[in-house]
C-alpha cells in the first residue's frame, strides 16, 4: 500500500464529543474504544454499551481518554451508582472519585477484575489461566475473583476503615478528590465507609487551613479522625496504637499506619497465606525452622499467619522500611520465640542475606519467603535478590495485576512454577483487588 492509501485519522481534540462502541476493559478502571482506529480508554463505561463521551486527553500517534457523559445503550450489568455524587448524570468534573465501577454490578465488576488478572498474566507474565470458553465465560470469570464474606449482602457497602479526605485550600470544604483530579468534591456521605466513619466525617463543616482528614474506624477501638496541615510530614495522633481483630486474634496498628481497608480483608488475606502455607506443609515442602522471610511485613499480619499454619515455634523474620510498623511487628509477634522484626528497605535487607555465611544461606534456601509489595510491585531488583537466594517457596500478595505479572516472569525465569493462583474482591465499586500467588522452586 502507497503512502497516499494510508488511512488519516481524524485528530480528537480535548473537549470534543464523540460516540462510542465500548469494547473491552483495561487496566486502571477504564473500559476500552476505538475511534477511526485510535484506542480510546474511557471511564464511566461498560463493555457492550454505546456512549457518547468526551475526549479529557488527546495523544495524536497512540491513543486519547474519554469521560462518559450519556450512555445510548446500556449494559445489562449498569446500575444507578452507589455514590450519587459520581454518578454519570453529573458532569465529569463534578464527579467524585474512589468508585469507579459503582455503577456496575457487583458480579459484573469481578468478572471484569478477572479480565484484566488474566490478561496481565498472559500478556506480562507468560501465564495462560484455565479459564474455559463459552457461554459460562462471565461466570467463570466472576468466580475467579473471590468476593468477601458479607458483600454480596450489603451490596459492597459499608467497607471502608480507612479514609483520607482532602480540604479544599481556597473553601475550606472536606471532601474526595474529583475523578481523575486534585479539585475537591464536597459529598453529603461516603457510601463505601464504615458507619464509624460515616459518623465522624466532617462533611457539612469547613476546615479552613487543614490539608488532609483521615478517618479510621478500628475493629476493637474507636473511631477517629487525623487533620494533617500543609507542608506537616507528622500527623497529630497517627503515631497512637489502635486496636484490630483477625478472627479471635488482636493486633496493634499505628493509626497512622497501613492496614487493609475492607473490614473483611485482614482475615481474607491472612487466611488465604495460612491455607498455602498449609498447604506447603502438606506437600512436605515447607520447613519451620528454615530461614523463611515475611518481606514488606507492616504489623506482622502475614507472619502470623505463617505461624498460624506452622506453629508458634515457626522462625520466620519480619522486614518493614518503616520503623514504627517494626515496632507494631514486634508487639504483635512477640508470643513466637522465632520471630524477629528488622526495619530496613527490603532490597538493602536481602543484599545483606545475599552476603551471609555458608550455613545461614543454607536456611534461607530451605525457607520460604511472604512478600507484600506496594503497588508497584517487587521489580526486578528485589525478585532478583529473591531468586539468588532461592527459597523453597514464594508467597506473593500482590494489589496490582500487571506488577503481579511482571515479577510472576521473573521468578519463572529464575526457575520457579506458579502452582497457585487466587483473587479477592476486597475493594467492591473499585477497579482494584488482591491477588495471592504460590510459587515453588
Amino acid at each position: 500500500m502507497s503512502s497516499t492509501d494510508t488511512p488519516v485519522r481524524t485528530p480528537l481534540e480535548i473537549g470534543e464529543v464523540v460516540e462510542l462502541d465500548v469494547t473491552g476493559i483495561a487496566h486502571g478502571g477504564v473500559s476500552v474504544a476505538r475511534h477511526d482506529g485510535r484506542v480510546v480508554f474511557i471511564a464511566d463505561a461498560i463493555p457492550g454499551e454505546r456512549v457518547r463521551a468526551r475526549v479529557t486527553e488527546a495523544k495524536k500517534k497512540s491513543f486519547a481518554r474519554a469521560t462518559t457523559i450519556e450512555v445510548l445503550d446500556a449494559s445489562p450489568d449498569r446500575r444507578d451508582h452507589v455514590w450519587a455524587e459520581a454518578s454519570v448524570e453529573r458532569d465529569p468534573e463534578d464527579r467524585a472519585g474512589g468508585a469507579e465501577f459503582g455503577h456496575i454490578a457487583l458480579e459484573r465488576q469481578r468478572a471484569l477484575k478477572a479480565e484484566v488478572l488474566t490478561d496481565a498474566m498472559r500478556r506480562f507474565g507468560g501465564v495462560e489461566l484455565a479459564v474455559e470458553e463459552g457461554d459460562d465465560l462471565a461466570d467463570a470469570l466472576a468466580d475467579l475473583v473471590e468476593a468477601a464474606p458479607g458483600d454480596d449482602e450489603t451490596g459492597g457497602l459499608g467497607y471502608r476503615t480507612r479514609v483520607r479526605l482532602h480540604v479544599d485550600p481556597e473553601t475550606g470544604l472536606v471532601g474526595p478528590y474529583a475523578a481523575r483530579s486534585r479539585r475537591v468534591i464536597p459529598v453529603a456521605s461516603l457510601p463505601l465507609a464504615s458507619e464509624g466513619i460515616n459518623t465522624i466525617a466532617p462533611l457539612d463543616e469547613a476546615m479552613p487551613g487543614a490539608a488532609t482528614v483521615d478517618l479510621i474506624d478500628p475493629a476493637a477501638d474507636d473511631p477517629r479522625m487525623l487533620v494533617g496541615m500543609p507542608g506537616e510530614k507528622q500527623i497529630a495522633g497517627a503515631s497512637d496504637a489502635v486496636r484490630e481483630l483477625v478472627g479471635d486474634r488482636g493486633f496493634l496498628v499505628r493509626a497512622g499506619g497501613f492496614w487493609q481497608v475492607h473490614r473483611e480483608a485482614p482475615l481474607v488475606l491472612f487466611s488465604a497465606v495460612r491455607d498455602a502455607i498449609a498447604g506447603l506443609i502438606e506437600d512436605g515442602r515447607f520447613d519451620p525452622a528454615a530461614g523463611n522471610l515475611d518481606l514488606y511485613g507492616g504489623a506482622g499480619l502475614l507472619a502470623a499467619a505463617m505461624a498460624e499454619a506452622a506453629g508458634p515455634g515457626v522462625k520466620v523474620s519480619t522486614v518493614e522500611t518503616e520503623a514504627a510498623a517494626t515496632d507494631d511487628a514486634s508487639e504483635n509477634l512477640s508470643e513466637l520465640v522465632g520471630a524477629l522484626a528488622h526495619t530496613a528497605r527490603v532490597d538493602r535487607h536481602l543484599g545483606e542475606l545475599l552476603k551471609a555465611s555458608a550455613p545461614v544461606r543454607d536456611r534461607l534456601r530451605r525457607g520460604t519467603v511472604v512478600l507484600d509489595p506496594p503497588r508497584s510491585g517487587a521489580g526486578g531488583g528485589v525478585t532478583g535478590q529473591i531468586a539468588e537466594l532461592a527459597p523453597a517457596n514464594v508467597v506473593y500478595v500482590a494489589c496490582d495485576p500487571v506488577a503481579l505479572a511482571r515479577d510472576t516472569k521473573s521468578l519463572r525465569d529464575a526457575g520457579y512454577e506458579l502452582t497457585e493462583l487466587r483473587a479477592f474482591d476486597i475493594f467492591p465499586h473499585t477497579h482494584h483487588f488482591e491477588s495471592l500467588a504460590v510459587f515453588q522452586r
